[in-house]
């Protein structure tokens, strides 16, 4: 698929977000506001701009879990971490890990970074997407490294809710979702299904859903049908991200510089490839 300035966008700003759920800072840091196991983490963390949330909410605007996996979590979360003190944690998680890893720290240079990103959100800040507006009504953390994170994270927000609008609208629920972008990708299964809780037989049963529809065959491979309808989910995905990016086009490329070093930090000392998220590796050549 052809890199498009809002997959490009995209690109570089998720790996930063992406710190959160892979630095084993940050699941301390969860750990040490009363969230043992990283799934409490990881659903208090995100979870926590919403307030007090139910399992459901969380379920709907997470949209790739299995419900029962989610209930595991939410709300016993709110009993052991007020959603004020997980957003603390996975600031103070985000503090370490950019510590402990070396992360580029040149306060000017992530300053700038932030500013760009921040304003890139506030072009949108009328577009009422749920996790984005949530993340949007959270004060700037003053730290540049900790600006950054959080403004990468508002974009990413931005553009997981007009992910879901696409592929609601081409009616693709959350399971067989995972089983397209695997299917195009090549991606191995166990990198997927195990860490969103669908089970054997919620795979096997999209599978039969996807295969009714013509978009993988007899062997469960993706047919022509199906790497259209991948590259629609995409493109309309990218479409729905195109108005924060038109903010700071004549940045983008100065936005690119700054952040490929803490990129390429990223992807050699705390993401892994490939990922449950389904982030990818920028291409920094």
């Amino acid at each position: 698929m052809t890199d498009s300035p809002e997959r490009h966008l995209w690109t570089l700003i998720e790996p930063v977000h992406a710190i959160t759920y892979f630095a084993p800072e940050c699941q301390q840091a969860f750990e040490d506001a009363g969230l043992p196991g990283f799934w409490r983490g990881y659903f208090g963390g995100r979870a926590a701009p919403l307030g007090a949330v139910s399992a459901g909410a969380v379920t709907a605007l997470f949209f790739g879990f299995h419900p029962s996996f989610v209930d595991r979590a939410v709300p016993d979360i709110w009993t052991r971490c007020s959603p004020a003190d997980a957003l603390a944690a996975r600031l103070d998680g985000i503090d370490r890990a950019w510590t402990a890893h070396e992360l580029p720290n040149d306060r000017a240079q992530l300053k700038r970074a932030a500013f760009i990103v921040r304003r890139a959100a506030e072009a949108v800040a009328d577009d009422r997407r749920p996790m984005f507006a949530a993340n949007l009504t959270i004060e700037m953390p003053t730290k540049p490294h900790l600006a950054l994170w959080h403004a990468a994270t508002l974009l990413r927000e931005h553009r997981g809710d007009g992910h879901l609008v696409a592929l609601t609208a081409l009616e693709i629920g959350p399971c067989d979702a995972h089983v397209v972008r695997l299917a195009h990708t090549g991606t191995p299964v166990d990198t997927v299904q195990p860490f969103r809780g669908w089970s054997d037989d919620d795979w096997i049963a999209a599978v039969g859903r996807l295969h009714e529809r013509g978009v993988l065959d007899d062997t469960g491979q993706i047919t022509e049908t199906g790497a259209a309808l991948h590259v629609a989910i995409e493109e309309s995905t990218d479409q729905l991200a195109t108005a924060p990016l038109r903010a700071i086009q004549s940045e983008l490329a100065e936005l690119a510089h700054i952040l490929t070093p803490v990129v390429r930090a990223l992807d050699s000392a705390v993401i892994p490839y490939p990922n449950p998220m389904g982030v990818e590796r920028f291409d920094t050549t």
